[in-house]
């Protein structure tokens, strides 16, 4: 190894290092608030706490709305990402494979909803939402998230798609498969890194979601975690201790859901990044 070249690396890792503590430094300061109190908090947010104090951990796990909340997400996001897989796979294997009149039109309209922000919409969202009979349920949360994700999963599945080999979709019509039984039989169980990439995106993005709850939710019953996380805040003090062991409790689900699918994911975005 050359001295330049010792250099580059030298500096490459001091950058990711750099890169790492932004978002390292937040989560620390985050897990650590969660033993320590609120004057401890707010002079000293990364240093370790002077006692390491289990109570608020142990509250929030005692808790029953801890365990109702997080359920109520679990099932919420759950669900957006089996309807997105379905719905989006299948809309993308239909650009992929068939070709018909104003195909490049209908997708380039799908695509729009990539440049759309969700806040623009949550007013008539709400409306539309109150019309139809689904305010305060669960598929009022489920379905938006779902049809927001649409866009970002039509894209990576078309994608991945038509990387696939030709040949194969070729021989299995000669043998006598239609379009529906190659995607079930065929395409899916090939596709298994970009439906984990497409699966972490909704999951985590439907997990963290808080606006679109906070407008058609009015129980608490059907709360999320999100939402129950506000039960911290009073009208002139709020619990920052309880608030970062809440917080740190329930973002564990979706960090092990990423671990768990990271090689997944890697495979998903890079697959269909080369033509060969």
């Amino acid at each position: 190894m050359t001295r330049g070249q010792l250099i580059r690396n030298i500096l490459r890792v001091a950058f990711l290092c750099v890169v790492a503590s932004f978002v390292l430094a937040p989560m620390l300061a985050t897990v650590l608030g969660g033993f320590k109190s609120n004057a401890e908090i707010r002079t000293s947010a990364l240093s370790l706490p002077e006692s390491w104090n289990l109570e608020f951990y142990g509250s929030i796990v005692s808790d029953p709305a801890f365990w109702r909340y997080l359920g109520n997400s679990l099932l919420i996001s759950s669900a957006a990402v089996v309807l997105t897989l379905i719905v989006g796979s299948a809309a993308a294997y239909v650009f992929a494979q068939i070709r018909f009149f104003g195909s490049r039109m209908l997708f380039s309209y799908l695509l729009l909803g990539l440049m759309f922000p969700f806040a623009t919409a949550i007013l008539p969202l709400f409306i539309k939402v109150r019309d139809i009979g689904l305010l305060d349920t669960w598929w009022a949360v489920i379905l938006p998230q779902t049809a927001f994700s649409l866009s970002l999963a039509i894209l990576l599945f078309r994608t991945f798609f038509e990387q696939l080999p030709k040949e194969l979709f070729e021989a299995a019509y000669i043998d006598g498969c239609g379009y529906v039984r190659f995607f079930w039989r065929f395409t899916l169980p090939l596709s298994a890194p970009i439906l984990a990439t497409v699966g972490v995106f909704v999951f985590v993005q439907s997990w963290n979601n808080f606006l679109l709850p906070l407008v058609v939710l009015n129980s608490r019953e059907a709360f999320t975690w999100p939402l129950g996380m506000m039960q911290f805040r009073g009208e002139y003090v709020t619990q920052w201790n309880r608030t970062l062991a809440f917080v740190t409790l329930t973002i564990v689900p979706a960090i092990v859901f990423f671990l768990a699918a990271q090689k997944y994911i890697v495979a998903g975005l890079t697959g269909g990044a080369v033509k060969g």
